[in-house]
């Protein structure tokens, strides 16, 4: 049998609903798991990428440093870049900040918010820092495909992870694509 197809995800800004959407595949994960193996993912607690991957699937916009330093060093170990799910894409529910300043932003949260006791924002170097907006993958590396959906369903994702694996052009037909 000719060598496995390295594959590699991780989770950006967002909710974390594509990469349970993709263990949706249930028992076929063991039909996968004949043609993958995974490299740095959730799905085997692997944090950091060996080497090279043949496609790394990435969910999630971008809102502070940290997420775009991890982007770039994942578009530097993959082959192909997936863009997965709506906050990928276009920034989805994160970005709904963008119609705000960030201070606005900061001061609502922390300041104002709900149940706020000892009020004040956050200042620790700790924190990743914040973007002045959120942003789509797309803005800061180059996308090789786009996964739409909110979230991708398991189907959606089988079908083009597959056929990515064929070496065919990964078009998702129309009754495949979700914004549930």
């Amino acid at each position: 049998m000719a060598s496995k197809v390295k594959v590699a995800t991780c989770s950006l800004a967002g909710c974390f609903g594509c990469h349970m959407s993709f263990l949706d595949i249930d028992e076929r994960l063991l039909d996968l798991l004949e043609l993958i193996e995974f490299d740095r993912s959730p799905i085997n607690d692997i944090k950091t990428i060996e080497g090279i991957v043949d496609f790394g699937f990435v969910e999630g916009g971008l809102c502070n440093a940290e997420n775009v330093h991890l982007l770039k060093h994942f578009r530097e170990h993959c082959r192909v870049l997936v863009s997965v799910g709506e906050c990928a894409i276009t920034g989805g529910i994160p970005s709904m900040r963008n119609h705000h300043t960030l201070k606005e932003c900061l001061y609502e949260t922390y300041i104002r918010g709900v149940g706020v006791e000892n009020a004040h924002i956050p200042d620790d170097a700790e924190l990743p820092l914040l973007l002045d907006k959120v942003y789509p993958l797309h803005a800061v590396v180059r996308v090789d495909h786009y996964l739409p959906g909110c979230p991708p369903s398991a189907d959606a994702f089988w079908h083009f992870l597959t056929e990515l694996i064929a070496g065919r052009d990964p078009n998702l037909p129309l009754q495949l694509l979700r914004y549930d």
